[in-house]
């Protein structure tokens, strides 16, 4: 038994819960972000109120992606209440390579959370161009992956291609309409033809909210889905 992982595991959950209680300036926090351990950069993000300007935006995103996973939720919490809280923010938010990244985090929860944020960050025209762009690349990098597989390869690293299929596939449902037809139709025909059947529901999803007549065929098709998740779709 690895008695010195217990240890520093029981050693961070005290710092944390010390921290917890302790009240700190603007400053010290980001301070904490920069250049903390992972209690501290995990109380920090928590703590956080407010954002003056760009840099600070970019201390706290730094910790978004390539850290532990404690403090890429807490600082995927952070970033999503503080776009809820102030729409003021988008302006400071431009990284979105790395918001990119963070959409196909292994922890679902910051998936979701990373995603809610970049559909508030729709709004700043320099961040969806790029974020768009990072996410449509990601989608044909799986596919890629995807049409590579045969029978005999594990489930586990099939599965894991699917994950990051999934949640870009959530990514894009809000950026959909503003994405050229002949860059989205191949991704959305691909992913309504998929074998598994969340994949088809995610494309189904972007399809109720397109009104070009080209995907009507990829519409008609999935309205007669054998899965009933995936006809449920348009039915609301």
């Amino acid at each position: 038994m690895n008695t010195g992982f217990y240890k520093d595991l029981d050693t961070n959950f005290e710092q944390a819960l010390e921290m917890a209680e302790k009240e700190f300036s603007h400053i010290e926090l980001l301070e904490m972000l920069k250049n903390g351990n992972i209690p501290e950069k995990q109380i920090a993000a928590l703590k956080l109120k407010t954002l003056n300007n760009k840099e600070e935006a970019e201390i706290l995103i730094s910790n978004l992606t390539g850290c532990d996973g404690k403090i890429r939720e807490a600082v995927a919490l952070k970033i999503n209440q503080l776009l809820n809280q102030n729409k003021d923010f988008v302006e400071f938010f431009t990284q979105a390579e790395v918001f990119a990244q963070a959409s196909i985090d292994i922890n679902g929860n910051i998936c979701r959370l990373v995603i809610d944020s970049a559909e508030i960050l729709n709004s700043n025209q320099e961040f969806a161009s790029k974020y768009s762009s990072q996410i449509i690349k990601l989608i044909n990098e799986t596919f890629i992956e995807l049409d590579k597989f045969i029978y005999r390869d594990k489930k586990y690293v099939i599965n894991k291609q699917l994950f990051k299929l999934y949640w870009c596939l959530e990514a894009l449902k809000y950026y959909a309409d503003s994405i050229p037809l002949k860059t989205l139709f191949p991704i959305i025909d691909k992913a309504s033809k998929e074998r598994e059947y969340t994949i088809r529901e995610k494309a189904a999803q972007i399809l109720v909210k397109l009104d070009n007549p080209e995907f009507d065929s990829l519409k008609e098709l999935l309205k007669n889905d054998e899965n009933y998740y995936v006809r449920k779709i348009f039915e609301s």
